[in-house]
């Protein structure tokens, strides 16, 4: 069983390069990110014609994620994060998919900081971990991808110094990642690459993909019944290399059967 997440930045703009990756690649599972569109505009007729179900969490222009079944419809768990009442943007989808529990994540940039959007990024942050807190107590084999805008080490960037006032590196930032590490949930490709040096993410400025000038923000955590089925995890870089491809490429892991 193969889940994925994939930042699309924009489905409608993206949408050959979402259809050419799932029909080269199948996955059981796909969960989007910044799909940018409106729960109305959401281009489901596509999306089921290259065989998927799909529920989506749409914003016009922003934000936005979705869960994309292969063959199947996902069951609606939760929609958007507790918290913040007053917290509009669309960046959190659940359900139940083939057996098992999937959130598509998008958690918030935070730059600059610091400032009030840095200070939105460490409380989505601790909202999301305590909503893993609740997954997690039902003990059912569970997989949080998505992009969470954080490096979480040295090595997982091409350059500490190029990022080192950066949101996505400050110690705050890693330090909500590392607590929901020290809870328990899996980083599915450390445990495939612990010494790391593997991108999700090349940026369309300074001739960051040709010069491999990428970083790791887009990660699937394990709770430890799906870790415990966990096949590999690895990223389809060659995606972001695509005519008009997102800047992000789509990271996955394989799961054996129950």
């Amino acid at each position: 069983m193969r889940i994925a997440t994939f930042n699309i930045n924009g489905i409608k703009a993206r949408l050959p390069r979402l259809l050419e990756w799932l029909d080269e690649t199948r996955p059981d599972v796909a969960c989007l990110q910044e799909i940018k569109t409106s729960d109305e505009t959401f281009p489901i007729k596509d999306i089921e014609g290259a065989g998927y179900g799909a529920i989506w969490h749409g914003q016009k222009g922003f934000n936005g994620v979705a869960i994309l079944a292969r063959g199947d419809m996902p069951v609606e768990v939760r929609r958007g994060l507790e918290g913040e009442p007053e917290d509009e943007h669309s960046r959190y989808l659940e359900a139940d998919v083939k057996g098992v529990r999937v959130a598509s994540i998008y958690l918030p940039n935070g730059n600059p900081q610091p400032g009030p959007k840095f200070d939105y990024k460490l409380r989505s942050m601790e909202r999301l971990r305590r909503r893993a807190a609740e997954i997690w107590a039902d003990e059912v084999p569970a997989v949080l991808a998505g992009d969470y805008n954080v490096i979480p080490r040295d090595v997982d960037t091409f350059s500490v110094k190029a990022m080192a006032d950066d949101a996505l590196m400050q110690p705050e930032s890693r330090a909500a990642y590392r607590r929901m590490l020290n809870d328990g949930w899996t980083d599915a490709i450390v445990s495939r690459h612990p010494a790391g040096g593997v991108w999700t993410f090349w940026d369309y400025q300074a001739n960051s993909w040709p010069r491999d000038a990428g970083f790791r923000i887009d990660h699937l955590l394990l709770s430890p019944a799906a870790a415990d089925r966990l096949i590999d995890a690895q990223v389809d870089k060659d995606f972001r290399g695509r005519e008009k491809a997102s800047d992000h490429a789509p990271t996955w892991v394989e799961l054996r059967p129950a």
